[in-house]
Protein backbone atom coordinates (compact mmCIF):
# COMPACT_ATOMS: atom_id res chain seq x y z
CA UNK A 1 0.00 0.00 0.00
CA UNK A 2 1.55 3.29 -1.29
CA UNK A 3 1.00 6.24 0.48
CA UNK A 4 2.11 9.97 -0.25
CA UNK A 5 3.47 12.46 1.88
CA UNK A 6 1.17 14.64 1.00
CA UNK A 7 -1.78 11.37 1.93
CA UNK A 8 -0.20 10.93 4.47
CA UNK A 9 0.00 14.37 6.08
CA UNK A 10 -4.01 14.65 5.45
CA UNK A 11 -4.70 11.59 7.10
CA UNK A 12 -2.12 12.79 10.00
CA UNK A 13 -4.03 16.12 11.05
CA UNK A 14 -7.79 13.95 10.38
CA UNK A 15 -6.48 11.11 13.00
CA UNK A 16 -5.40 13.86 14.98
CA UNK A 17 -8.99 15.86 15.12
CA UNK A 18 -10.89 13.38 15.40
CA UNK A 19 -8.94 11.20 17.79
CA UNK A 20 -6.77 13.16 19.39
CA UNK A 21 -4.11 10.10 18.33
CA UNK A 22 -0.76 12.59 16.98
CA UNK A 23 1.26 10.59 14.70
CA UNK A 24 5.02 10.95 13.67
CA UNK A 25 6.15 12.20 10.78
CA UNK A 26 7.12 8.99 8.49
CA UNK A 27 5.00 6.62 10.02
CA UNK A 28 3.41 5.73 6.29
CA UNK A 29 4.32 2.06 7.21
CA UNK A 30 2.12 2.09 10.47
CA UNK A 31 -0.86 3.29 8.72
CA UNK A 32 -0.31 1.08 5.89
CA UNK A 33 0.28 -2.04 8.06
CA UNK A 34 -3.06 -1.46 9.89
CA UNK A 35 -5.53 -0.03 7.04
CA UNK A 36 -4.35 -1.99 3.80
CA UNK A 37 -5.95 -5.26 4.48
CA UNK A 38 -9.20 -2.80 5.40
CA UNK A 39 -9.19 -1.17 2.36
CA UNK A 40 -9.11 -4.36 0.55
CA UNK A 41 -11.68 -5.91 2.21
CA UNK A 42 -14.10 -2.47 2.14
CA UNK A 43 -13.27 -2.11 -1.86
CA UNK A 44 -11.22 1.26 -1.30
CA UNK A 45 -8.57 2.04 -3.78
CA UNK A 46 -5.94 4.41 -1.82
CA UNK A 47 -6.08 6.23 1.30
CA UNK A 48 -6.90 9.20 -0.82
CA UNK A 49 -10.27 7.80 -1.70
CA UNK A 50 -10.53 6.79 1.94
CA UNK A 51 -9.84 10.02 2.98
CA UNK A 52 -12.48 11.79 0.17
CA UNK A 53 -15.12 8.76 1.99
CA UNK A 54 -14.70 9.49 5.37
CA UNK A 55 -14.82 13.49 4.74
CA UNK A 56 -18.51 13.04 3.83
CA UNK A 57 -21.00 14.31 6.89
CA UNK A 58 -23.32 10.53 6.35
CA UNK A 59 -19.79 8.72 6.74
CA UNK A 60 -19.21 8.41 10.53
CA UNK A 61 -19.14 4.91 10.84
CA UNK A 62 -16.37 4.40 8.46
CA UNK A 63 -14.59 7.07 10.44
CA UNK A 64 -15.13 5.07 13.38
CA UNK A 65 -13.99 1.71 11.64
CA UNK A 66 -10.26 3.59 10.26
CA UNK A 67 -9.97 4.46 14.66
CA UNK A 68 -10.49 1.26 15.73
CA UNK A 69 -7.74 0.32 13.39
CA UNK A 70 -5.58 3.01 14.20
CA UNK A 71 -6.00 2.66 17.87
CA UNK A 72 -3.58 1.12 20.01
CA UNK A 73 -4.79 -1.83 22.61
CA UNK A 74 -1.89 -3.17 24.27
CA UNK A 75 -3.07 -3.66 28.12
CA UNK A 76 -2.50 -5.96 31.01
CA UNK A 77 -4.01 -7.21 34.15
CA UNK A 78 -2.96 -5.12 37.59
CA UNK A 79 -0.85 -2.89 35.28
CA UNK A 80 2.11 -1.65 37.14
CA UNK A 81 0.80 -3.21 40.19
CA UNK A 82 1.48 -0.17 42.49
CA UNK A 83 -2.09 1.61 41.42
CA UNK A 84 -3.69 -1.88 42.91
CA UNK A 85 -1.43 -2.02 45.67
CA UNK A 86 -2.46 1.33 46.56
CA UNK A 87 -6.36 1.17 45.63
CA UNK A 88 -5.83 -2.38 48.15
CA UNK A 89 -4.07 -0.88 51.37
CA UNK A 90 -5.49 2.77 51.06
CA UNK A 91 -8.54 4.00 48.62
CA UNK A 92 -10.93 1.12 48.85
CA UNK A 93 -11.07 1.11 52.51
CA UNK A 94 -10.72 5.17 53.11
CA UNK A 95 -13.98 5.52 50.58
CA UNK A 96 -15.82 2.40 51.64
CA UNK A 97 -16.63 3.74 55.22
CA UNK A 98 -18.06 6.36 54.10
CA UNK A 99 -20.55 4.10 51.34
CA UNK A 100 -20.78 4.26 48.02
CA UNK A 101 -17.68 5.15 45.45
CA UNK A 102 -17.37 5.72 41.56
CA UNK A 103 -14.36 4.62 39.93
CA UNK A 104 -13.86 5.71 35.94
CA UNK A 105 -11.64 3.65 33.80
CA UNK A 106 -11.21 5.89 30.88
CA UNK A 107 -9.50 4.35 28.03
CA UNK A 108 -10.50 1.18 29.49
CA UNK A 109 -9.11 -0.79 25.77
CA UNK A 110 -9.99 -4.73 25.82
CA UNK A 111 -11.08 -4.93 29.63
CA UNK A 112 -8.29 -5.58 31.52
CA UNK A 113 -8.10 -2.94 34.21
CA UNK A 114 -11.92 -2.44 34.98
CA UNK A 115 -12.06 -5.97 35.94
CA UNK A 116 -8.77 -5.63 38.01
CA UNK A 117 -10.91 -3.34 39.66
CA UNK A 118 -13.70 -5.34 40.33
CA UNK A 119 -11.90 -8.24 41.58
CA UNK A 120 -9.88 -5.91 43.90
CA UNK A 121 -13.44 -5.00 45.44
CA UNK A 122 -14.47 -8.28 45.48
CA UNK A 123 -11.49 -9.49 47.02
CA UNK A 124 -11.60 -6.56 50.02
CA UNK A 125 -15.42 -7.31 50.59
CA UNK A 126 -16.61 -4.13 49.10
CA UNK A 127 -17.67 -5.00 45.79
CA UNK A 128 -21.34 -3.39 46.50
CA UNK A 129 -19.50 -0.36 47.55
CA UNK A 130 -17.82 0.75 44.21
CA UNK A 131 -19.26 1.06 40.99
CA UNK A 132 -17.20 0.83 37.65
CA UNK A 133 -17.62 2.74 34.57
CA UNK A 134 -15.35 2.15 31.20
CA UNK A 135 -14.70 4.05 28.70
CA UNK A 136 -12.89 3.62 25.49
CA UNK A 137 -12.90 5.38 22.24
CA UNK A 138 -12.72 2.35 20.23
CA UNK A 139 -16.65 0.62 20.17
CA UNK A 140 -14.46 -3.07 18.30
CA UNK A 141 -12.66 -3.36 21.28
CA UNK A 142 -15.52 -2.12 24.22
CA UNK A 143 -17.47 -5.04 22.48
CA UNK A 144 -14.56 -7.38 23.72
CA UNK A 145 -14.98 -5.60 27.21
CA UNK A 146 -18.28 -6.29 27.36
CA UNK A 147 -18.13 -9.94 26.31
CA UNK A 148 -14.63 -10.31 28.90
CA UNK A 149 -13.77 -13.45 26.80
CA UNK A 150 -9.72 -13.49 26.51
CA UNK A 151 -7.46 -16.53 25.10
CA UNK A 152 -4.15 -17.95 27.07
CA UNK A 153 -1.89 -15.39 25.83
CA UNK A 154 -3.95 -12.54 26.62
CA UNK A 155 -4.46 -13.86 30.48
CA UNK A 156 -0.67 -14.83 30.67
CA UNK A 157 -0.19 -11.18 30.90
CA UNK A 158 -0.31 -10.51 34.60
CA UNK A 159 -3.07 -12.35 36.08
CA UNK A 160 -2.12 -14.41 38.90
CA UNK A 161 -3.07 -18.09 38.46
CA UNK A 162 -5.34 -18.13 41.47
CA UNK A 163 -7.71 -15.49 39.94
CA UNK A 164 -7.74 -17.09 36.82
CA UNK A 165 -9.18 -20.13 39.01
CA UNK A 166 -11.77 -17.99 40.64
CA UNK A 167 -12.85 -15.62 38.49
CA UNK A 168 -13.01 -17.12 35.24
CA UNK A 169 -14.92 -19.81 33.23
CA UNK A 170 -13.95 -22.16 30.53
CA UNK A 171 -14.89 -21.43 26.85
CA UNK A 172 -13.02 -23.96 24.93
CA UNK A 173 -8.99 -25.03 25.07
CA UNK A 174 -7.94 -21.43 24.49
CA UNK A 175 -10.39 -18.82 25.94
CA UNK A 176 -12.05 -17.97 28.98
CA UNK A 177 -14.50 -16.12 30.12
CA UNK A 178 -14.71 -13.92 33.52
CA UNK A 179 -17.73 -14.49 35.56
CA UNK A 180 -21.03 -12.74 35.03
CA UNK A 181 -20.73 -11.06 38.79
CA UNK A 182 -17.67 -9.00 37.79
CA UNK A 183 -19.42 -9.11 33.73
CA UNK A 184 -22.22 -7.05 35.22
CA UNK A 185 -20.20 -4.86 37.47
CA UNK A 186 -19.18 -2.68 35.20
CA UNK A 187 -21.11 -0.58 32.83
CA UNK A 188 -19.43 0.40 29.45
CA UNK A 189 -19.63 3.69 27.33
CA UNK A 190 -18.10 4.69 23.94
CA UNK A 191 -15.82 8.32 24.74
CA UNK A 192 -13.86 10.43 23.02
CA UNK A 193 -11.56 11.64 25.71
CA UNK A 194 -11.44 15.24 22.97
CA UNK A 195 -14.88 15.70 23.87
CA UNK A 196 -14.43 17.62 27.41
CA UNK A 197 -15.88 18.84 29.63
CA UNK A 198 -17.44 14.76 30.08
CA UNK A 199 -21.15 14.41 30.91
CA UNK A 200 -20.22 11.25 33.55
CA UNK A 201 -20.99 12.84 37.01
CA UNK A 202 -18.28 13.01 39.27
CA UNK A 203 -15.85 10.19 40.61
CA UNK A 204 -13.71 9.15 43.75
CA UNK A 205 -11.39 7.59 41.67
CA UNK A 206 -10.05 7.89 37.90
CA UNK A 207 -7.72 5.64 36.09
CA UNK A 208 -6.43 7.21 32.87
CA UNK A 209 -3.29 5.42 32.11
CA UNK A 210 -1.42 5.10 29.00
CA UNK A 211 -3.47 7.13 26.30
CA UNK A 212 -1.88 10.64 26.98
CA UNK A 213 0.95 9.53 25.41
CA UNK A 214 0.04 9.81 22.45
CA UNK A 215 -1.63 13.42 22.17
CA UNK A 216 -0.32 16.63 21.97
CA UNK A 217 0.79 18.84 24.58
CA UNK A 218 -2.29 20.71 23.92
CA UNK A 219 -4.71 17.87 23.83
CA UNK A 220 -3.38 16.27 26.90
CA UNK A 221 -4.07 19.46 28.67
CA UNK A 222 -7.10 19.59 27.97
CA UNK A 223 -8.28 16.08 28.53
CA UNK A 224 -6.50 15.86 32.51
CA UNK A 225 -8.49 19.19 33.08
CA UNK A 226 -11.44 17.58 32.09
CA UNK A 227 -10.55 14.54 33.99
CA UNK A 228 -9.57 16.88 36.87
CA UNK A 229 -13.31 18.90 36.98
CA UNK A 230 -15.08 15.56 36.85
CA UNK A 231 -13.22 14.42 40.35
CA UNK A 232 -14.69 15.53 43.65
CA UNK A 233 -12.92 17.26 45.90
CA UNK A 234 -10.18 14.44 47.51
CA UNK A 235 -10.79 12.19 44.58
CA UNK A 236 -7.66 10.19 43.27
CA UNK A 237 -6.12 10.43 39.34
CA UNK A 238 -4.00 7.30 38.23
CA UNK A 239 -1.72 8.07 34.90
CA UNK A 240 0.68 5.85 33.53
CA UNK A 241 3.90 5.39 34.56
CA UNK A 242 5.58 7.60 32.00
CA UNK A 243 2.57 10.20 32.11
CA UNK A 244 2.61 13.55 34.04
CA UNK A 245 0.50 16.28 34.56
CA UNK A 246 1.17 19.41 32.19
CA UNK A 247 1.98 22.83 33.65
CA UNK A 248 -1.11 23.88 32.71
CA UNK A 249 -3.39 21.62 34.31
CA UNK A 250 -5.08 22.71 37.28
CA UNK A 251 -3.69 22.57 40.97
CA UNK A 252 -3.59 18.87 42.32
CA UNK A 253 -1.76 17.36 45.16
CA UNK A 254 0.92 14.78 44.16
CA UNK A 255 0.97 11.71 46.46
CA UNK A 256 4.02 8.96 46.49
CA UNK A 257 2.99 5.94 46.65
CA UNK A 258 6.51 4.14 46.84
CA UNK A 259 7.02 3.35 44.36
CA UNK A 260 4.45 5.37 41.66
CA UNK A 261 2.35 7.74 42.61
CA UNK A 262 -1.43 9.12 42.10
CA UNK A 263 -2.44 13.17 42.27
CA UNK A 264 -5.13 14.18 44.30
CA UNK A 265 -7.62 16.82 44.00
CA UNK A 266 -7.29 19.51 46.79
CA UNK A 267 -10.79 19.18 49.16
Amino acid sequence: MEISASDYDRFKNLLERKSGILLGDSKQYLVSSRLANFLKESNISSLADLLDQIERPSNSQLLQKVIDRMTTNETLWFRDSYPFEYMKKTLIPEFSKKGSFKIWCAACSSGQEPFSLAMLLDESGTFHNGNIIATDLSSRILDKAEQGIYQDIELKRGLPQDKLKKYFDSVDSNNWQIKSKLRNKIRYQSMNLLNAPFNLGKFEIIFCRNVLIYFSQENKTKVLNGLIDSLKPGGYLFLGASESLTRDCKKMDMIRCNPGLVYQKPI
